[in-house]
């Protein structure tokens, strides 16, 4: 079964294109060091009539949205080998990018998926 690494990142609605920038580079980085997919998404439809709605529960403010991201990897161990090159990739210094994000807010996780299709 895959491996996910997954983000929420809430983010200004005007600073969702340096993101996106970002988010380009990013992607060509794990891409590169072998992730087997790489997603980055920002919010749509926010609120639903199921549960929590991601701007509660992100409290977001009028002017912010939500960057939803995930990479998918073959395995843990692929997840680990992945990850170690890609932090001590010199691109991941990101010079020359202001971080478009509070790192406050910012969350991420790993998944071991369960279900696949």
């Amino acid at each position: 079964m895959s491996y996910i690494d997954g983000y929420l990142i809430p983010i200004k609605k005007k600073k969702v294109a340096a993101y996106k920038k970002m988010a380009m580079l990013g992607k060509k980085i794990w891409m590169e060091h072998g992730a087997v997919q790489y997603f980055e998404s920002v919010g749509a439809k926010l609120d639903n009539p199921w549960g929590l709605g991601f701007k509660k529960m992100c409290k977001l403010k009028a002017d912010e949205t939500v960057i939803f991201a995930f990479v998918i990897y073959k395995s843990k161990a692929q997840r680990d080998k992945v990850t170690k090159k890609v932090m001590t990739d010199p691109r991941m210094k990101m010079e020359g990018f202001e971080m478009p994000f509070d790192m406050k807010r910012f969350s991420s996780g790993e998944f071991k998926v369960i279900v696949e299709g």
